[in-house]
């Protein structure tokens, strides 16, 4: 079965959800209400896992479960208040109260409302997300005052390309040139110092670099992505987007601030990565995970994907990433770094990640050749998603 595309009847149930999930502060839940919550979620999510209409169709959606999809985005919710305002808004979103006395869960308008629910975070933050994740332009670096401007000491409006071009510079000087991964050194740098210093030309250590074995070029990676807060058309966010970012705040309370308007293009936001690692992170197939008692900034880089997958890359590893000696460029937000690590385990473990890759054939498909005659082509996801990519209200 084909999960319900934004045009289904499962959508005019996502319509109504809007405003469920909000930025509003909450207090905490008692522990006595959380555990009773808990409890029912858990119960509830138990009764519909491996029921009709869980899983996608029996190709290339066969391993996504919805079910796992909505306990997983509790279970990795990154604090305790963000688990509450999770179990908030889908208790909400079922119209159950969180104590359930004498509630059924069996009859058919909760099935719908639970699919629902859980459709409605795979369209407006699960799949953008993954879809817009390596999405961020490579301008040329701009070197001139992009220290100061990326850290907001420079007065006057700087436009997204001026921004991001910004930003590269920062993250380049402040990543040492190099791959925070693989460490592999900058080409375009690499020539510059070559064609001035020759064979004395040197890396920000001291080391040779006719003495590297290989050069590539690097690029700027968002840890969220920039398009998360892209205005498109007009001066506000559309729906979709603003949707997002109320999900993302309820993954993880109080992070909208972070990442509100040109604060997503701030250095804590990104890392320099080679292109080929950038798609592998843009895509959730890497994630970074912090090392307990060890330096500050130190994490161990994993992933679910075989080493020929990732480019013969040989995970995990362990890297500690560069600091500038003034503390003038902002290091990678161990913050945005935890989130995009929960939503790679998110991903890997529902098999949401597979069935959204699946989905984005379909759409370059659908785009190259249009949609199959056999109406297998989701064609009211790929619309919603299209419009989500260009910033138009879906």
């Amino acid at each position: 079965m084909v999960p319900p595309s934004p045009s289904s009847p499962h959508h005019s149930h996502q319509s109504s959800l809007e405003g469920i999930i909000d930025l509003k502060t909450e207090e905490p839940l008692s522990s006595d209400t959380r555990d009773r919550a808990k409890q029912r979620f858990y119960q509830i999510v138990d009764h519909f896992e491996g029921s009709p209409g869980d899983g996608a169709d029996d190709t290339a959606g066969s391993e996504y479960s919805r079910s796992r999809l909505l306990r997983l985005t509790h279970d990795h919710a990154l604090s305790p208040l963000s688990q509450d305002n999770f179990l908030r808004a889908f208790f909400s979103s079922l119209e159950l109260s969180m104590d359930g006395d004498g509630e059924p869960v069996t009859d058919e308008p909760v099935r719908v409302k639970f699919f629902g629910f859980a459709d409605y975070l795979f369209n407006n933050f699960f799949l953008p997300l993954k879809a817009s994740a390596t999405k961020t332009p490579q301008p040329t670096p701009a070197f001139h005052s992009a220290i100061q401007r990326i850290q907001g000491g420079a007065g006057g409006f700087v436009g997204t390309p001026e921004r991001i071009s910004a930003l590269r510079g920062a993250c380049l000087f402040r990543d040492r040139y190099r791959c925070i991964v693989t460490r592999t050194f900058d080409r375009t740098e690499a020539r510059k110092r070559m064609k001035r210093d020759r064979l004395d030309a040197r890396d920000e250590n001291g080391n040779l670099l006719s003495e590297e074995q290989a050069f590539q070029a690097l690029e700027v990676a968002h840890i969220l992505p920039h398009s998360l807060t892209s205005l498109g058309r007009g001066d506000e966010l559309n729906p979709s987007k603003q949707a997002a970012l109320a999900i993302l705040n309820m993954f993880d309370h109080g992070v909208g601030p972070l990442i509100d308007g040109v604060d997503i293009d701030r250095p804590y936001n990104a890392l320099t990565l080679t292109r080929d690692i950038h798609g592998l992170f843009g895509e959730f197939s890497i994630y970074f995970e912090p090392v307990p008692d060890a330096a500050p900034h130190t994490y161990r880089i994993q992933s679910f994907d075989p080493s020929a997958i990732l480019g013969g890359l040989d995970l995990p590893i362990t890297r500690t990433l560069f600091l500038t000696d003034d503390r003038t460029i902002d290091p990678p937000s161990a913050r945005l770094l935890a989130i995009h690590s929960a939503i790679a385990r998110i991903l890997h473990l529902s098999a949401a990640g597979s069935y959204i890759d699946s989905i984005l054939w379909d759409m370059e498909a659908a785009g190259e050749a249009g949609a199959e005659a056999d109406g297998s082509t989701d064609l009211g996801r790929l619309v919603h998603l299209r419009l989500w990519l260009d910033g138009i209200g879906a």
